[in-house]
């Protein structure tokens, strides 16, 4: 994907990512580039997940296509989408700009919420999945349609990634296993934040930001997006604690019938 350079003022980018643990950026991707990548991603549905492992690929109902809920290391198995975790390319020059180091590109993600049997997305950090340390992360989020507040909206709890790693458990939601057990407590209301976007819109958050997002009650409508997640250089990731869980995970849902 050939997408020109946006100009980045590195220190208020900074600046606001570390005040609010999230950036909002409208139109980050213009109407061409959101027209290829969404010309990708039925190219990548419809060619390369037949081709993926049932842990890399998750449904509301697995005996309805319609309802493709989540994919998993999307830039591993496709160039085109590989390309936007690159060195040189305008999701990593963000990352960089709001970690304020060098990225290791780690996953490209698919998110959607079907209009048939859509759940809401339980209250979470990212880092809690990470098994990061330092929890120095970052995930931008790229609507590829519009997003009204019935399909489904991001929130976010505003400077939240400024009291470290809450504590989390099973949330029984496919995608999003595990969930804040304390949320809801008096700052989490008061500072909650909801992000209508339109497409092309990205929404950058720190590995420590707690957010969720509603069911999608539209009726007739999905909600789908892009997450591409990088980790900073500095971190070093626990890969056999992280090994262990998803392993654990994956036993636990395909007991269940959901993979």
């Amino acid at each position: 994907m050939d997408t020109p350079q946006i100009s980045l003022d590195s220190e208020k980018l900074a600046h606001d990512f570390n005040a609010a643990g999230y950036i909002s950026i409208p139109d980050f991707f213009n109407s061409d580039e959101v027209a290829q990548l969404n010309e990708n991603r039925e190219r990548f549905i419809r060619d390369v997940v037949p081709t993926m492992s049932k842990k890399e690929v998750y449904y509301d109902d697995k005996s309805d296509g319609s309802t493709l809920k989540q994919l998993q290391n999307m830039d591993s198995l496709d160039a085109y989408f590989g390309k936007l975790m690159a060195p040189d390319s305008k999701l990593t020059a963000l990352a960089e700009a709001c970690l304020g180091e060098k990225v290791v590109p780690k996953n490209l993600q698919y998110f959607n919420k079907s209009p048939k049997v859509s759940t809401p997305t339980p209250p979470h950090q990212d880092g809690y999945y990470f098994h990061l340390s330092p929890n120095h992360a970052i995930t931008l989020w790229i609507a590829l349609e519009d997003v009204a507040p019935e399909q489904g909206c991001l929130n976010y709890v505003e400077g939240s990634h400024q009291f470290g790693t809450r504590a989390h458990g099973d949330s029984e939601t496919l995608g999003f296993s595990q969930s804040i057990l304390d949320f809801g407590i008096p700052n989490d209301l008061k500072n909650a934040r909801k992000i209508p976007c339109k497409a092309g819109h990205l929404i950058a958050h720190h590995s420590r930001t707690i957010h969720w997002a509603d069911g999608n009650v539209s009726g007739n409508k999905t909600r789908q997006a892009l997450g591409a997640v990088f980790f900073a250089e500095s971190c070093r990731e626990d890969t056999r604690a992280k090994a262990a869980y998803q392993a654990h995970l994956d036993a636990k849902l395909a007991a269940a019938g959901k993979i």
